[in-house]
């Protein structure tokens, strides 16, 4: 699986974005798929995870109500829509898909759920 991000950029603390991650490689439909990211200094945490369907969600606390994951499987493509941002959402922000059920045995929020990770695309949120 190939996973390339794109949308992230340089922001003021209470906008909007929305970033994107297409796949390829293996059915989009097969796996969950989850956005994960990293501040400087900081270990990679996770943000928020979709099931295949697009059924199930999860989220960070940080990030309840603020983020919002999607996913359209006819485009093979996630999304990650982030509005009120804060300063501290600054970090480089992956995403990631789901290795063979691994959500059910490992969790969503472990990142040793996913098997395959983009190469990340940075958020930054001015003050």
């Amino acid at each position: 699986v190939q996973l390339v991000e794109s949308g992230g950029g340089l922001v003021q603390a209470g906008d909007s974005l929305r970033l994107s991650c297409a796949a390829s490689g293996r059915a989009f439909s097969d796996y969950g798929m989850g956005w994960f990211r990293q501040a400087p200094g900081k270990e990679r945490e996770f943000v928020a995870a979709i099931s295949w369907s697009g059924g199930s969600t999860w989220y960070a606390d940080s990030v309840k109500g603020r983020f919002t994951i999607s996913r359209d499987n006819a485009k093979n493509t996630v999304f990650l829509q982030m509005n009120s941002l804060k300063p501290e959402d600054t970090a480089v922000y992956y995403c990631a898909a789901e290795g063979f059920h691994s959500f059910s045995s490992t969790g969503s929020e472990d990142a040793r759920a996913y098997m395959h990770w983009g190469q990340g695309t940075q958020v930054t949120v001015s003050s």
